[in-house]
C-alpha cells in the first residue's frame, strides 16, 4: 500500500486524514491529535497532501515540506464545491483530497515566517488604529456634551481636551473618564508609531518593496503589504486576475451571451483592497492639482462617474500597476516618459 495523495483536513485539536494509492482507492481514513500528528507524517514515504488555506495553515505547510512531502495550500471556497452531502471531518478531508487533484485548481503560495511577520505586524497595527478611531470618537462625543467641539483630528482633540481639564466646572467623574481616555490615545499612537518604524525597517531592506512604493497612493505601508502577501506574483496569469483576486473588478451574472456586470466583488484579501482604496482616494484628492496623465484620466472619469466608483477604478489600476512591476523587475515611470 503505497499513499500517493492525502487531505488533510485541520483543526485546534483533532485533526482527519484521507489518503488514496495511485489507483485512486481509499487507503487511508484517521483522525489524529496534535501530538500525533509529526511521527505519523514523519515516517510516512514523501506524498502530496492538500490542505485548505485556513489558521494555522502554512506552519504546518513549512512542516510537511520540511518531511519531504509536497503541500498545496487551497482556498476553502474552492474545496466546498467537492464535499458531497452534509458536514463532517471525514467528508472535508475526502473533499481536501479530490480537490488538490484537479489541473485547474488554484494554489495558495505557502509563506515563510518572516511574511507571516511582517503581516502579523500590519495586522497588529490595523486593529490599534481602530481602537485609536474608537477612544478618539468617544472622546470627542464625550467633551461635546460639556459644551467642547473641535475640529476633526487627533492634534485638535488634544487641544480640546487641554480646554476642557482647565474648566474647573468639569465633574469629577467626567475628569478621571477624559484621563483614561487621553492616556488610551496616548498609549495607541506610541504603539502604532513603533510598528510603523518596524514596517520602515522592513520596506528599507525588502527590493520589492521599495520598487512598489514609488507607484502613486502606495506608500510603506501598501507596499510592504503587498510585498508580503503576493510571495509568487506569477501565479496571476495578468494584472487584471490579480485585480480580480483582490475583489476589485465586477461581479458577472452572464447567461445566452448577455454579458452583465455588477458590482466589485469583495473577494479576496480585505486588507489590501482596503490599503488600495485609500490610496487612491488619496491621489484623487490632489488630481487637479499635480496635472498628469493619470490625473487626466480621474478628472476625466468623475466627470462622468460618482467619487467611490472612481476611486475603485483606480484602486484597480494601481492594483494592475503593482503586479506588473512584481512580475518584471521593473521600476514605475509614469505614462509619457522615457524608459
Amino acid at each position: 500500500m503505497k499513499i500517493t495523495t492525502i487531505g488533510l483536513d485541520l483543526a485546534k485539536s483533532v485533526f482527519q486524514a484521507h489518503g488514496i494509492d495511485e489507483n485512486s482507492k481509499t487507503v487511508l481514513v484517521k483522525r489524529l491529535h496534535r501530538k500525533q500528528m509529526i511521527p505519523f507524517f514523519s515516517k510516512l514515504p514523501p506524498c502530496l497532501i492538500g490542505v485548505e488555506a485556513c489558521a494555522t495553515a502554512h506552519h504546518w505547510a513549512r512542516t510537511l515540506i520540511a518531511m519531504g512531502h509536497e503541500v498545496r495550500l487551497m482556498p476553502p471556497s474552492y474545496v466546498k464545491g467537492y464535499v458531497k452531502r452534509g458536514k463532517s471531518d471525514a467528508l472535508d478531508a475526502e473533499a481536501i483530497c479530490e480537490a488538490v487533484q484537479r489541473p485547474t485548481m488554484r494554489f495558495v503560495p505557502v509563506k515563510t515566517v518572516e511574511q507571516q511577520g511582517i503581516l502579523m505586524a500590519h495586522r497588529t497595527r490595523s486593529l490599534l488604529v481602530r481602537q485609536r478611531t474608537m477612544a478618539a470618537n468617544a472622546l470627542r462625543a464625550h467633551l461635546a456634551e460639556f459644551g467642547f467641539v473641535a475640529n476633526p483630528g487627533i492634534a485638535n482633540l488634544v487641544k480640546l481636551a487641554d480646554r476642557a481639564f482647565a474648566d474647573n466646572d468639569l465633574p469629577s467623574y467626567a475628569r478621571r473618564a477624559f484621563e483614561i481616555l487621553i492616556r488610551r490615545l496616548a498609549e495607541l499612537t506610541e504603539e502604532i508609531s513603533m510598528l510603523d518604524r518596524e514596517l520602515r525597517a522592513w520596506h528599507a531592506e525588502n527590493e520589492a518593496s521599495r520598487r512598489l512604493a514609488a507607484i502613486p497612493g502606495v506608500g510603506v505601508i501598501t507596499a510592504t503589504a503587498i510585498a508580503a502577501t503576493v510571495t509568487d506574483p506569477d501565479q496571476f496569469r495578468s494584472g487584471r486576475q490579480f485585480a480580480a483576486w483582490l475583489g476589485l473588478t465586477p461581479q458577472q451574472h452572464s447567461t445566452g451571451g448577455k454579458m452583465r456586470l455588477g458590482g466589485i466583488s469583495k473577494q479576496g484579501d480585505r486588507y489590501l483592497r482596503r490599503l488600495l482604496v485609500v490610496g487612491a482616494t488619496a491621489v484623487m484628492r490632489h488630481a487637479k492639482r499635480t496635472p498628469s496623465p493619470m490625473t487626466d484620466w480621474i478628472n476625466s472619469l468623475l466627470e462622468k462617474k460618482p467619487f467611490r466608483l472612481v476611486s475603485v477604478a483606480l484602486a484597480n489600476k494601481l492594483a494592475r500597476i503593482a503586479w506588473a512591476i512584481l512580475t518584471r523587475g521593473d521600476t514605475y515611470r509614469p505614462y509619457g516618459l522615457p524608459a
